[in-house]
């Protein structure tokens, strides 16, 4: 267990060791990433409280529970850990290494394949694919393609300024992404 430099009162634990409390009835899992990632892949029992909408305080304080946090990754976890301890003044822990953690120690997950993958990974995995194809077709055919990876670059700096991706407002009404996604379960 390591005690971050910026906050003693919030821990980073291994999976393991969650695992451990959990089973023992000793800790509270939150999941602090966005509902479709949830809903796509979650630890069992693990209640939804994502960072977006973060409020530390209602996550429940009482009977002694060990409050452990986790994401993707750990980033996120540490950042609502530190605002629960800074707002409420309790201990709270970080599951070191988030989901993927979790999943390489070979602890079980729920998966839902049939949900898409998250809206933001969509853009990203668009952007690439635009921004590859200009450039190739630019090289093998036509200069003029550079105008894919300008268009792209524009529209990320508008992303950027105005704090509105239009390609994830499109890719949001694509098909896959308004399929009805079973309710999140804890």
């Amino acid at each position: 267990m390591a005690t971050t430099p910026s906050n003693p009162a919030v821990r980073e634990v291994d999976a393991k060791t969650v695992k451990a409390w959990i089973d023992a009835g000793e800790a509270v899992l939150f999941d602090v990433r966005e509902a479709e990632e949830h809903a796509r892949e979650r630890i069992p029992g693990a209640s939804l409280s994502p960072l977006s909408k973060f409020d530390p305080a209602s996550l429940p304080r009482d009977g002694g529970m060990k409050i452990v946090l986790h994401c993707q990754g750990g980033k996120r976890s540490m950042d609502a850990a530190t605002r629960l301890v800074n707002a409420a003044g309790c201990e709270a822990f970080s599951l070191k290494g988030g989901i993927q953690a979790w999943k390489a120690a070979g602890l079980d997950i729920h998966e839902n394949r049939k949900v898409p993958i998250s809206l933001m990974r969509q853009v990203q995995i668009t952007i690439g694919i635009i921004l590859l194809l200009g450039t190739g077709l630019s090289y093998a055919v036509s200069l003029w393609f550079l105008i894919l990876p300008g268009f792209i670059g524009a529209g990320q700096l508008v992303a950027g300024l105005t704090g509105t991706c239009g390609l994830a407002a499109l890719l949001s009404i694509a098909p896959w992404n308004r399929v009805m996604r079973p309710a999140v379960q804890g």
